[in-house]
């Protein structure tokens, strides 16, 4: 098969190519082709991903390129990890909206909002260029904000594709730990960064009552400043949140965290990716190194790489993937990109129904988030001002039309050559 890896200057990369090392036996790569538009980062990365593959005793020829279509062309699987605009883009979502009162977070908010304008139309010309050179292949997506990237890519392109986020596989790894249940199964209901464990099996025992006693809390992702909930919240819920919905429950102490904060998570990334670089340069090394394990993207490789075994191989497991909802939530539509448990073979994700589900919170907060998820898409895709101010208006980290209004447009601005949509010709390459 031919793996193609879109965005392989991100110092993420070690981690897939851990993952592939790992199913090397089960998986006959032929052609490995790493593609960046960062010439600098590209050669890194990619010179420690060929020492690695090498050191692995791996014969899969492994290709550099910076040409986004030698690198599609009869692909069997394309793996997405872009950033539009890089991190620098990334420090102003998060510092630009402090200004207003507002939350600055990648994903989240009106920060993660402009992440989306920046990176829906660059995914969608990348969907169409699969769309002619290899419209088989398998778009495995973890690029943020996968869920709403999911919702744009499926519903304005004929790709095959799966969005993928490491935050449910560490949740579940967590609680299975910090409830000594190894083989413990889980219900997950949400959307991408706004999810719950609603249900923990093993041996035909739910385990959940006992855990919302507890007040159990699963363990924080690393890129969160996370304080975690309270019994009487996760009481209040109902279910076990991920750690993202600290930004929901605790806005204001959040904002307020991030203010007081001297440095953004973006600038501490900044940080962290460039002595990865320059640990990445030691010809050496030909292993991933533990320094990448403080940003946050822990098992990532884990995640990833077995989702397209599972595809390949046929093997019908259950992952949690972001895909279209066809009926797995009943209280959603159809079209709707969710976050759920899915059987996965070689015909894709067969979304699990979740029957007689009657959290009345969650299903509430799922279609208020997903009314803004549907506008931001709507913006992203067309370039409507309208759409924009009616998806942040259904924000509940936003919802103030004044403040909103100010910090889009500074926003906009800000990043007005990676916002094809509201300017017209892209400014440069993105």
């Amino acid at each position: 098969m031919k793996i193609a890896i879109i965005g392989s200057g991100s110092t993420y990369t070690p981690e897939l190519i851990e993952g592939i090392i790992k199913r090397k036996d089960v998986l006959p790569i032929r052609e490995l082709v790493l593609m960046d538009i960062d010439q600098r980062k590209l050669d890194i990365v990619g010179s420690l991903c060929e020492r690695m593959i090498g050191a692995a005793g791996m014969s899969c020829r492994v290709i550099r390129t910076m040409d986004q279509d030698e690198a599609l062309k009869g692909a069997d699987f394309v793996l997405a990890q872009i950033r539009v605009g890089k991190l620098p883009a990334r420090v102003l979502d998060e510092k630009i909206p402090l200004k207003y009162g507002l939350i600055g977070q990648e994903t989240c908010g009106i920060g993660g909002f402009f992440k989306a304008m920046r990176t829906i139309p660059v995914m969608l010309r990348i969907a169409r260029r699969m769309e002619e050179l290899c419209p088989d292949a398998w778009l495995i997506n973890f690029s943020n904000p996968a869920g709403i990237i999911t919702e744009a890519v499926l519903n304005h392109t004929k790709i095959k594709m799966l969005g993928l986020c490491n935050v449910p596989f560490n949740m579940f790894k967590s609680i299975r730990e910090k409830l000594e249940l190894p083989r413990a199964n889980f219900t997950y209901v949400g959307l991408n960064h706004l999810s719950w464990i609603t249900s923990i099996e093993q041996d035909g025992k739910d385990y959940v009552r006992d855990a919302l006693e507890m007040g159990l809390n699963s363990e924080a992702m690393k890129n969160i400043p996370s304080s975690g909930f309270s019994k009487e919240v996760v009481r209040m819920a109902g279910a076990i949140p991920s750690s993202y919905l600290e930004y929901y429950y605790f806005h204001e102490k959040k904002l307020k965290l991030l203010q007081e904060s001297e440095m953004s998570r973006g600038e501490k990334c900044m940080q962290i990716e460039e002595d990865l670089l320059q640990i990445y340069s030691d010809s050496e090394l030909h292993t991933k190194p533990e320094l990448l394990s403080s940003r946050g993207g822990a098992n990532y490789s884990e995640v990833a790489i077995s989702l397209v075994d599972a595809i390949y191989n046929d093997k019908q497991e259950f992952h949690v993937v972001n895909l279209l909802n066809q009926g797995a939530l009943p209280f959603m539509e159809d079209r709707d990109a969710v976050e759920v448990g899915a059987v996965i073979g070689k015909d894709g994700a067969k979304p699990v129904q979740i029957r007689d589900f009657d959290n009345r919170h969650i299903i509430d907060y799922m279609r208020m988030v997903k009314a803004y998820e549907r506008e931001t898409v709507a913006a992203a895709v067309t370039g409507s001002e309208d759409a924009a101010m009616r998806a942040l208006l259904m924000n509940p980290l936003v919802g103030d039309y004044d403040a909103a209004r100010a910090c889009f447009d500074e926003l906009k601005e800000a990043h007005k050559e990676y916002l094809p949509q509201f300017y017209g010709e892209l400014q440069t390459r993105a």
